[in-house]
């Protein structure tokens, strides 16, 4: 037996960004682990440019997760005004700095979200600075606003974070029961999808990189890790 803290995730947009490539910014249908340690790093009010605490968070904790619903795709089209990208230009600090400039251009990008996604995300953790009861206190009372992924994709119910007593990984995301008013968005066949990890409670159908493990947060470097899926279906009685 083991303890878990398992929370629910659920939005009208969610936006779970993937590898970036010029004017696309895609998202997955699931978090990734980038996405989950920003969420528990603004719960505790670990600011972006502390390195140290950043990598210790990381290596504390482990995820596993039982997607729900994916949501449906959602592309939006984005336009933005930039200044000149001229060699001599002076060093703009901020937003408005920018648009200050006399001549400003326009860059076309595209955003990708998911519409009522829902999943329930379970944390095993290593480091008594990171206790699972700590994360259940920070979860339930944030340090700084909590979002999916974008400031536009807030969270529409409860995280509801609650620690379990369970015999794997598998049992317990099964454990922990969603919000009523969420029921109607589940599916007949969830996905799973966890990291390496000690009794997982589940035989992967697949396995794939992800570029999601943060390296460095000020500079936006991440490294890949391998990800497990079990799709909805195949046998898990190992």
């Amino acid at each position: 037996m083991g303890d878990y803290l398992v929370f629910q995730l659920y939005a009208p947009l969610v936006s779970w960004g993937t590898q970036a490539v010029g004017q696309e910014r895609p998202s997955e249908d699931h978090p990734g682990r980038s996405a989950l340690l920003g969420l528990l790093a603004a719960s505790l009010g670990i600011d972006r440019q502390d390195e140290d605490q950043h990598f210790a968070l990381s290596l504390a904790c482990r995820f596993g997760i039982k997607l729900y619903a994916p949501g449906l795709a959602l592309r939006d089209f984005h336009t933005t005004q930039v200044p000149p990208s001229a060699r001599n230009t002076v060093y703009r600090k901020t937003r408005r700095d920018e648009l200050r400039e006399s001549k400003l251009g326009t860059m076309l990008s595209f955003r990708s979200y998911q519409q009522d996604a829902l999943s329930v995300v379970a944390i095993s953790s290593t480091d008594d600075a990171y206790s699972l009861e700590t994360l259940r206190t920070a979860l339930a009372e944030p340090c700084y606003h909590l979002y999916l992924g974008r400031k536009s994709c807030p969270l529409a119910a409860p995280l509801n974070p609650k620690i379990v007593q369970a015999g794997n990984l598998k049992q317990a995301l099964d454990s922990y029961g969603i919000d009523e008013a969420l029921i109607r968005f589940k599916h007949d066949q969830p996905r799973y999808y966890w990291e390496q990890m000690e009794n997982p409670g589940m035989t992967h159908s697949y396995h794939a990189p992800r570029y999601d493990q943060p390296i460095s947060r000020k500079r936006w470097q991440f490294n890949s890790r391998q990800e497990y899926v079990l799709l909805g279906g195949d046998d898990v009685s190992k």
